[in-house]
């Protein structure tokens, strides 16, 4: 059976959907034809005045600063609109809030007198809360708000409420807060008026679709919830939380056993056997069937409180009876702290020999493609890089550090570091104040939703999340979503921090890792053991202690915008600064900090928060040299944990997800969760392989940069020069409303450029500073992939990802001899880096640079001074660095013994192209992509704008004005980035734009006929493509409209790479939901599986979607076998670097795991798991789209007559 077909076997067919459907649409409201009727009148009109009141707005700022536009006004804490998600879901009636639990002095019951005491409970507390319920529903949303009404109209509407169950179910659903979302922080009230009119759908909907990834949503932010009390210690609140839900018929439906599992746990800690039994009863009362961590829950109790041997052998007994065995409780369960230990003592009363179950032997993968592959200072970098992420953030200098400091700047920095404390504590007493009014609220009806999460961490470290946010604000500001995104991400990384400290698993990974640094250590290539296989032995060898998978714990991603947003008002309401701060002659009035203001980008109109002049004014006077980050934006300084499962690896402490995924989205996780761990691990050596590479700074380089960028940057070389070299904009005319229209355009593009220069010279700050923060250091960059399989590094601003200047500043901190070949390849390289030989065999090229050496030793030893020859390369700064790492070796005593650090570079020739043409073995096209050996290296751009021209000059005898027009301006340079990215999936519309900002580049091209060249150019390129390139075309229709039937057929198109690694397409329709806040409502994109899926996204990403697949799995496959011949390897996707010596070595696995990888029958695999997974198989009677979908699938494309086996010897396949 093949791999694609054994996977589909493995997952079943019923594969749960990722997504989830906005609470909003859980409202029950109803309203007559007439009623909505009025509401949309009434919304048309709102929205025809609020679009123009904006517009006006928008107007008024052209000549108005627009700080003036807005005011900021926010209303009280107490009555934030957001406040009150879950207060109608979870508000108890005073039966609930008093439950009659088991005191500690009582004796436990048998377990069916418990049941029946239980059951007369509920009956008397159903009776309650059902009549509590018909009255709710019959009452405004929110009832802390709500006037009085008539005693007549509330009695009346409970009588009718009590008749029908709908509406007892509609007051238990009033609001909403989960979904999976990206966002638009815009205030169209459109959208908001619409949610209110519409406020439709039984909840009931989402509660029978238990599979439904909405209703997983809201029981994971049940569970979110529960867990923040358990850390808090507070088991009595969880308990009261859980019973919220518990008592309702309704709600009782979104618990599961793990909701009931963390109450027992919280009770556990303290010892509370009594409140674990009733757990028990509750489990039962509701036909849940108790799992194997709420038997660890009662045994760890039991094991803390030295329970009775009759009791424990009773629990025991017990799990037996369920299906269980006392060996799974150490096999599966995730413990924390001394629970292990307790649970173990516990059995041992029972069982006195009783041992630890053995680890399980480690697990090969049975791809074909990898069967033969498997078979003290550190410590001190360790404790540094423990360190920094315990601090969460790490301060360091920035490389504008050196310029002298000004008076000016003296008195600003003082005045600055006054009002942030100043404005320290006037956020902490606002913070304070809004946990008081929100914890005097949930005494009153029910909880706060934000409440608990606001005590997870100490209040300093809230303030200090706030103000780092307002330190980082950028002078044209940024938008209210990011914000409140970047906040709540903030609060939730430091509580995973905490969690882990809590728990003790940071003790446990210090341990373990204090052995795994052996393996590292060893100069030797890895015989027995692979990273992960190490790691996971020393784990299972450690034995006692915490688990080092934390049980999920993640928050729904409307809660950290709520949370996020939440801070954010705290924020805007707290910072405030005097008015005449600058200038004395104005009143001392204090006046916001931070403004919130409307922007149009296309035609939303969005929110963003920007800081007022004033203090944009003070933070550029100050010029501060210190830069705060992420501790995960830093390298690390140690090697990074591997990978061991999806949940498990890279920093010692900062959460990192191994999948990269849009923000809300859960499908690659369940997806994940769901494939077999063996599955898994090519793909997770393949990262730690790449992981595992230890860096240095190439400081000479460096320092030169530095230079030139304080000196006033330089473009031509990349490197952006200050905001103060920006373009003036014009003067203002002394009457404002004489300005004209070409005075107001230059105005914009002048703010538009300076916007523009000041996110491009941050970029390069931070870049830059955080190379200089490493200079001295080796560190590492802990990789992670998309949901496609690529691989990136997990540090965003510095890795070898980056542009000219940052990969020109790397080196391997491994060094290599240069070995007999090593300079000739060194020398190759540079010519590969000037863009000059690039229809050169190798040896020319190595000739050449022979020829040119005197201009290589002259740009090595006076790079600024000197004839300055790297300066016109393609890649300069990396061309630079070459010259000096050649010229170090040209004088070293013997060349060949010269240790090297540097990477050298093999390029695949047009990859996508390959490997289309390698799937298709077409012969033509794999000549054009250099897959058939050549004495010279084939330039497929060449060859398709030859095709072109060919075509042009036709159409230009026939007297085709547009093809006259075009004569000697179709060039390689005019297609190639169309060619390149037609087999990325790119339109003839994106090809069209592509190509006019080509042609603009030409100035002797005739700026009238853009638009009309571009749109013959794309054509005749498409065309020369078909007519090179056939069975390349073949394939992408043959995804595509494969991709279009099942998208039409209402599912997501999913895949199996040929390493195991399972995708899934996260594109689907999107909806709007609205989140209530009091300075402006979010819209809220629902991106999620529960809506169809986006046809047209579906198909036409599939093609390079798959592609980009198969590039990633070739990268891996290399990655795996280089570790394996010891070989340093990293790639930027199809761009493979390893030192000089090994460049040989490294291109013969490269070509024979190409081979390998398209020896498998991968269209066939595809097919046979896509009918396997779309096409029910044994119904007599299909559907036509059924049908029509089966024939699709079936209908493999036919392959040429390439031979495969050639790829071995093409010198220029990857060169």
């Amino acid at each position: 059976m093949s791999l694609l077909r054994l996977r589909a076997a493995l997952l079943g067919p019923a594969r749960l959907r990722g997504g989830g459907i906005p609470w909003s649409v859980l409202r029950n409201y109803s309203a007559s034809a007439k009623e909505k009727a009025r509401r949309n009148t009434v919304c048309e009109r709102t929205e025809l005045l609020e679009v123009l009141k904006a517009r006006v707005k928008q107007l008024q700022a052209s000549n108005v600063p627009e700080v003036t536009v807005n005011k900021v006004e926010l209303a009280s804490l107490g009555n934030d609109k957001y406040q009150v998600p879950l207060r109608n879901v979870v508000a108890p009636s005073p039966a609930e809030e008093q439950p009659a639990l088991m005191g500690r002095g009582e004796s436990p019951a048998r377990p069916g007198s418990w049941v029946e005491k239980l059951k007369k409970e509920m009956y008397i507390r159903q009776l309650k809360v059902e009549r509590k319920l018909s009255i709710a529903a019959s009452q405004p949303g929110n009832q802390a708000n709500a006037k009085p009404m008539r005693k007549t109209k509330a009695k009346a509407k409970a009588k009718k409420s009590l008749k029908s169950p709908k509406a007892k179910a509609a007051a238990a659903w009033s609001r909403s807060h989960a979904g999976s979302h990206s966002v638009y922080a815009h205030g169209k009230p459109r959208v908001a008026a619409v949610k209110e009119g519409t406020k439709a759908e039984r909840p009931q909907r989402v509660l029978e679709d238990k599979d439904s990834s909405q209703y997983k949503i809201l029981q994971q932010t049940i569970q979110s919830n529960l867990e923040c009390f358990l850390f808090l210690q507070q088991p009595g609140e969880a308990e009261r939380f859980l019973l919220l839900y518990h008592s309702s018929p309704v709600k009782r439906r979104l618990l599961n056993v793990n909701a009931y599992n963390i109450v027992m746990r919280s009770w556990a800690r303290k010892g509370r056997l009594q409140r674990i039994n009733r757990l028990f009863s509750m489990l039962e009362s509701v036909g849940l069937r108790p799992s194997l961590d709420s038997y660890a829950a009662a045994l760890e109790c039991m094991g803390r409180n030295q329970s009775s041997t009759k009791a424990i052998r009773r629990c025991v007994q017990q799990l037996k009876n369920d299906g269980f065995h006392v060996d799974e409780l150490f096999q599966k369960c995730l413990f924390e702290e001394d629970e292990k230990e307790k649970v173990l003592r516990a059995i041992r009363v029972v069982q006195p020999n009783y041992q630890l179950p053995p680890p399980p032997k480690p697990e090969t993968c049975k791809s074909s493609l990898l069967q033969d592959f498997y078979s003290k200072e550190l410590q001190e970098r360790f404790q540094q890089q423990l360190e920094m992420e315990l601090d969460n953030t790490i301060t360091i200098e920035s490389v504008e550090s050196t310029k002298p400091l000004t008076p000016q700047a003296i008195k600003a920095r003082k005045l600055l570091a006054t009002l942030r404390s100043r404005w320290h504590d006037s956020i902490l007493q606002a913070l304070q104040k809004s946990k008081l009014s929100m914890s005097k609220f949930k005494t009153v009806s029910g909880y706060n939703i934000l409440y608990p999460y606001l005590c997870l961490l100490p209040d300093e470290e809230y303030v200090g999340i706030m103000l780092q946010i307002l330190n980082t604000l950028s002078p044209q500001g940024e938008s209210l979503a990011v914000l409140a995104r970047e906040l709540g991400s903030k609060v939730y990384n430091r509580y995973i921090t905490q969690r882990k400290l809590r728990s003790r698993q940071l003790e446990k990974v210090q341990e373990v890792y204090k052995d795994y640094i052996h393996l590292l250590a060893k100069d030797s290539q890895p015989d027995e053991y692979l990273p992960r296989e190490y790691w996971e032995k020393l784990v299972a060898e450690a034995g006692f202690g915490p688990s080092l998978n934390l049980k999920d714990c993640s928050w729904p991603y409307m809660l950290l915008m709520r949370l996020g947003m939440h801070m954010l008002e705290l924020l805007v309401q707290a910072v405030k600064v005097p008015r005449n701060i600058l200038n004395p002659r104005l009143e001392p009035k204090l006046i916001p900090v931070l403004y919130h203001i409307y922007s149009f980008r296309s035609s939303w109109q969005v929110g963003l928060i920007k800081p007022h002049p004033i203090f944009s004014q003070i933070v550029s006077d100050a010029a501060e040299t210190m830069l705060t980050f992420n501790s995960s934006a830093i390298p690390m300084l140690c090697p990074p944990v591997p990978w061991t499962s999806p949940h498990f690896g890279a920093f010692v402490l900062n959460d990192t997800k191994l999948m990269r995924f849009v923000d809300g989205a859960v499908q690659h996780q369940l997806l994940l969760e769901q494939c077999p761990p063996v599955n898994l691990h090519p793909v997770l050596d393949a990262l730690n392989q790449l992981g595992n590479c230890a860096w240095k700074i190439n400081q000479p380089v460096l320092d030169i940069i530095i230079s030139i960028f304080n000196d006033k940057g330089n473009e031509k070389l990349d490197i952006p020069p200050p905001v103060s070299e920006a373009p003036r904009p014009p003067a203002a005319p002394s009457n404002s409303t004489t300005w004209n229209k070409s005075q107001k355009h230059e105005l914009l593009l002048c703010k538009k450029r300076m916007a523009e220069m000041h996110s491009l010279r941050m970029d390069a700050l931070y870049k830059l500073s955080i190379a200089n923060y490493v200079r001295d250091k080796v560190f590492w960059f802990p990789h992670n992939m998309d949901f496609r399989g690529r691989t990136y590094p997990c540090p965003p601003y510095f890795n070898h990802l980056g542009n000219d200047v940052t990969r020109a500043i790397l080196l391997f901190a491994e060094g290599r001899p240069l070995g007999p070949k090593g300079l000739d390849w060194l020398k190759i390289h540079l010519i590969n880096l000037t863009g000059l030989k690039k229809k050169n065999a190798l040896q020319e090229r190595l000739e050449y640079a022979n020829e040119i050496m005197e201009e290589i030793l002259d740009s090595a030893d006076h790079p600024l001074t000197g004839r300055k020859w790297w300066m016109n390369t393609d890649e300069p700064w990396q061309a630079l660095a070459c010259c000096m790492e050649i010229a170090k070796a040209l004088r070293s005593p013997d060349p060949a013994a010269y240790i090297s650090h540097f990477p050298v570079h093999q390029d695949g020739s047009c990859n996508g192209l390959q490997h289309y043409a390698a799937l298709g073995r077409d012969l033509i096209g794999a000549v054009s992509v250099n897959l058939m050996p050549c004495h010279v290296p084939q330039d497929v751009y060449s060859a398709v704008a030859q095709q072109v021209e060919e075509f042009r000059k036709k159409d230009a005898e026939q007297g085709v004005k547009i093809a006259q027009v075009l004569q000697g301006f179709v060039s390689r340079k005019v297609v190639k980035q169309t060619v390149m990215t037609v087999v990325y999936g790119v339109t003839r519309y994106g090809g069209r734009l592509q190509m006019e900002k080509r042609l603009k580049e030409i100035d002797e091209f005739p700026e009238e006929y853009l638009w009309e060249a571009s749109h013959y150019l794309v054509k005749q390129v498409f065309n020369g493509i078909k007519e090179m390139f056939s069975a390349t075309r073949d394939i992408q229709s043959w995804l595509t409209e494969s991709a279009k039937l099942i998208a039409q057929s209402g599912r997501t198109v999913e895949w199996v790479t040929p390493l195991g690694l399972p995708i899934v397409q996260p594109y689907y329709r999107s909806r709007s939901t609205v989140l209530n806040c009091s300075m402006q409502n979010l819209s809220v994109k629902n991106s999620n599986s529960n809506q169809k899926p986006d046809t047209v996204k579906q198909k036409n990403a599939f093609p390079p979607n798959f592609i980009h697949s198969l590039d990633s799995t070739h990268m891996m496959l290399t990655a795996l076998h280089c570790l394996r011949q010891g070989l340093t390897f990293v790639s930027v996707h199809d761009c493979y670097w390893t030192h000089a010596l090994t460049v040989d070595i490294m291109n013969q696995i490269c070509r024979q795991q190409f081979v390998a990888l398209h020896s498998e029958k991968i269209l066939q695999d595809l097919s046979e798991f896509m009918l396997e997974k779309y096409c029910s198989p044994g119904r007599e009677t299909r559907a036509l789209w059924q049908k029509r979908l089966m024939e699709q699938l079936s209908n493999v494309p036919r392959t040429g007559d390439f031979n495969l086996k050639k790829v071995m010897d093409s010198t220029y396949f990857f060169s």
